[in-house]
């Protein structure tokens, strides 16, 4: 199974295209590529982690509307990592998991820290764990440690841990990692 990473999709939400100057038409066309995009790359035995704001404004509030959407998304798991704008419409649906603060394991060092939100440090943020966040749109892609996996940031694209920590290599080191992190150097 592989994991497959995406934030701040704001599916439904036409006011997002023009404050984060997205390349959509509208709504409808941005949901749609969305999806096509979720699709090209999310397998059907995958897992998806939308790491915060799948939804957002007047369509979001329709159950009708948000459950027909939830189906079209692939991947035989698929779970959310709250989000500041997602509702209580939005965490009704079948999610695999909802929660605001989760470890995924991927056999190769450890755990991946997920929330919305970017943090200045997290568990085994010492021994070299990456946090992946969103949030803040394509104002931060992050630092060494901790990666902005969000649409505005990844050409509307879902990525994987391996995409993530390949861009988080080439980020500066975290700014303020010395103020709460004294022994652990730069990261």
């Amino acid at each position: 199974m592989m994991h497959w990473f995406t934030a701040d999709t704001h599916f439904g939400h036409e006011k997002i295209i023009k404050h984060c100057a997205r390349p959509f038409r509208s709504a409808n066309h941005m949901d749609a590529a969305l999806i096509d995009n979720l699709n090209s790359k999310v397998g059907p035995d995958d897992a998806l982690w939308i790491v915060g704001d799948f939804a957002f404004g007047p369509k979001a509030k329709d159950t009708g509307w948000l459950r027909q959407l939830f189906r079209r998304l692939p991947g035989a798991e698929k779970h959310l990592v709250v989000g500041n704008h997602d509702n209580s419409t939005t965490l009704e649906l079948p999610w695999t998991s909802v929660t605001h603060l989760t470890e995924v394991a991927d056999g190769n060092g450890p755990n991946t820290v997920l929330c919305h939100y970017p943090m200045i440090t997290w568990h085994r943020a010492r021994r070299g764990a990456l946090h992946l966040f969103g949030h803040v749109h394509g104002n931060w892609q992050g630092s060494r440690n901790a990666v902005n996996v969000g649409v505005d940031v990844w050409g509307y694209m879902p990525v994987t841990l391996k995409e993530a920590r390949h861009r988080a290599k080439s980020l500066p080191p975290n700014a303020h990692w010395s103020d709460v992190e004294r022994d652990a150097g730069a990261a």
